[in-house]
C-alpha cells in the first residue's frame, strides 16, 4: 500500500483534483499501460491510499471508498495533424473560456490561474465541428530535474483540450476515463502544441482524443478520455 496526496495547487473543479494529473500520478506506480476509471472526484490535500496489484492493475482510496481504479490496457490512438504554434497560438485567443468557465480554478484550462502557476493551456476551435488546438511552454517548475517535464504534467496536458473538443461551449464536465501513452516528454520551455478532438458522443457521454507535439511537429504523447456531463442539478 502506497500513500498519495494531490497537492491543492493541482486541483479541476473547486476541492478536487485535476483528473488527468491524477491519472498521471496513479499510472507512474505501475508499469503497465493503464485505463484510469475515475468512479468518484478526488479529494485535494488529503491523504489517499493507492493499492499496486501483481497485474499492474491499482485502485486508489480514501478510506474504504473507492476514488479510482487503473486497469491494464492496449491503447491505439491516431492523432490528426497539428497546426503550427502561431496557428495554435492565434486558436487559443478563441478559447470559449474567456467568455465564461465553469471551473475558472482548474490547474491546466482555469482563467484565473496565473503564469508559473497553472498550466493555461486554452484550447481554441479551429472550425465547426473541427479540433481544437492550443500552445504551451512548459514551465522550470514542471521540471523532472533533468530538463524535461515530469510525465504527470504531460498527462495533465493532455487532459483538459479534450474536454474543449466534446462541446463547442464549456459546461461543467468530468473525466470519466483516461488512457495516455508517451512517447517522450517534451523539453522545459520547449514551444509545443496540444491538441483535442471528438470521437463519438452519445448522451451525456463524450469520448475524445488529445495529443502533444513538440516544437518540430513531432507527436510525443497522446489519450483518449471519456468525458461526463454533469446533469443541470448537480
Amino acid at each position: 500500500m502506497t500513500s498519495l496526496s494531490v497537492d491543492s495547487r493541482f486541483c479541476g473543479p473547486p476541492g478536487c483534483a485535476n483528473g488527468g494529473y491524477a491519472a498521471g500520478l496513479m499510472a507512474q506506480h505501475s508499469t503497465a499501460r493503464l485505463r484510469i476509471r475515475l468512479e468518484r472526484p478526488i479529494p485535494v490535500a488529503v491523504p489517499l491510499e493507492l493499492e499496486l496489484r501483481g497485474d499492474g492493475s491499482l485502485e486508489l482510496r480514501q478510506a474504504q471508498a473507492v476514488l479510482a481504479r487503473g486497469s491494464p490496457t492496449d491503447f491505439e490512438l491516431e492523432a490528426p495533424a497539428a497546426p503550427s504554434y502561431l496557428e495554435a497560438l492565434e486558436l487559443s485567443r478563441h478559447f470559449v473560456g474567456f467568455a465564461g468557465h465553469p471551473y475558472p480554478g482548474c490547474f491546466v484550462c482555469g482563467t484565473e490561474r496565473s503564469r508559473g502557476d497553472g498550466l493555461r493551456i486554452f484550447a481554441g476551435r479551429r472550425g465547426p465541428g473541427e479540433l481544437v488546438a492550443a500552445p504551451w511552454v512548459p514551465d522550470a517548475a514542471l521540471s523532472d530535474g533533468a530538463g524535461k517535464v515530469r510525465p504527470e504534467f504531460i498527462s495533465a496536458a493532455l487532459d483538459c483540450p479534450g474536454a474543449c473538443a466534446a462541446r463547442a461551449e464549456l459546461v461543467p464536465m468530468l473525466l470519466g476515463e483516461f488512457t495516455v501513452h508517451i512517447d517522450r516528454c517534451v523539453h522545459i520551455e520547449e514551444p509545443c502544441v496540444v491538441i483535442g478532438w471528438k470521437i463519438r458522443s452519445g448522451g451525456r457521454k463524450y469520448e475524445v482524443g488529445t495529443a502533444l507535439f513538440d516544437e518540430d511537429n513531432q507527436l510525443c504523447a497522446r489519450a483518449g478520455a471519456t468525458w461526463i456531463e454533469l446533469k443541470p442539478d448537480r
